[in-house]
């Protein structure tokens, strides 16, 4: 009994060696596959707080609330399984799919340059593909799905590049690591758009405290900057989520682009940045890439309004017509 008791307990710290091993081996590829997809989440915190600017404060955490759920939605149902499925039976089809996703960015980013630049335009538009809010509600409504939508895509990239950090991995470790970089990515994601769209409101907060609490003066006069700065911020960094689609959207289609035999565009792109070094250098491909994307976007809004919108309306016409 004892001899049997004996084998037994070395059986359970052999199998517990190895799952501690599992367990490291998950947490390194984490840490390495979150470092990789940085650039990306940097993106993600910048696009999403434009969602959120124009709506009454109760509404801001609920909507940034909704959009992170979806976030979530995105990672763990759809993009896991997919990034999984398709590396171990369609690989070939990933970077096309990216490219489509990469196609949307720059359609949204050059949305918001023709929003911009020509207000009348851009609502126009907006009504003949039938996106044009008339409610709150609605307004609400419009900008959570589209916040979603943008979410799925840098998921993707995200769950794309990460995927691509642990590619001698098992496939259960792939999962884990998947899941933990899509769950983690979401909470710092989201935890710092709450923390931005609330800002004003501490400071707010901030510049009411009375004279009798510690340092009263200068937590006064940190309120205040807060509420002061807060909108500038806010549309400073509308501006750069902008840039940051159309320069992820841009550089996940001149890289799919390279991944088809077409070199052209990136090769030139990269050799106008090779005339410069260390950041200057970074800021030159970025900056071609964004370019890229806006003129890709440009190609892409008439062939929405014109070609997409009136075909899917099409489509869902006869499906009534058949249905009914």
């Amino acid at each position: 009994m004892s001899t049997g008791l004996i084998a037994l307990l070395d059986d359970v710290a052999a199998i517990a060696k190895v799952a501690a091993a599992s367990l490291d081996d998950v947490a390194a590829q984490t840490i390495k596959a979150g470092t990789k997809s940085a650039g990306v989440v940097i993106d993600d915190a910048a696009v999403t707080p434009r969602y959120v600017v124009g709506f009454s404060a109760d509404r801001e955490l609920p909507i940034v609330w909704r959009i992170a759920l979806g976030s979530v939605k995105n990672k763990l149902l759809f993009l896991l399984p997919a990034a999984l499925l398709l590396s171990l039976f369609a690989p070939w089809l990933i970077s096309p799919l990216l490219m489509l996703g990469g196609a949307f960015l720059c359609y949204e980013g050059a949305e918001k340059i023709l929003e911009a630049f020509f207000p009348h335009q851009a609502h126009d538009h907006e009504k003949k593909i039938g996106i044009a809010a008339t409610d709150p509600v609605t307004l609400e409504e419009t900008r959570v799905q589209g916040a979603i939508r943008t979410d799925f895509i840098l998921s993707a990239e995200i769950m794309a590049i990460t995927l691509s950090a642990v590619p001698d991995s098992g496939f259960w470790t792939q999962a884990a690591v998947l899941a933990i970089v899509g769950v983690g990515i979401t909470a710092v994601v989201y935890g710092a758009v709450a923390l931005i769209v609330k800002a004003d409101d501490a400071g707010l907060a901030l510049s009411q405290v009375g004279e009798d609490v510690f340092a009263g003066g200068l937590w006064r006069a940190i309120g205040r900057g807060l509420v002061r700065g807060m909108p500038w911020f806010l549309k400073a960094l509308a501006i750069v989520g902008t840039v940051a689609m159309l320069w992820v959207g841009g550089s996940i289609f001149l890289h799919g682009l390279e991944n088809l035999g077409i070199h052209g565009p990136a090769e030139w792109i990269h050799h106008l940045a090779s005339g410069f070094t260390g950041f200057t250098a970074w800021l030159v491909g970025a900056l071609g890439a964004s370019v890229f994307g806006i003129l890709l976007g440009a190609l892409i809004i008439p062939l929405v309004q014109f070609v997409v919108t009136p075909a899917w309306r099409m489509v869902t016409r006869r499906r009534a017509t058949t249905s009914g």
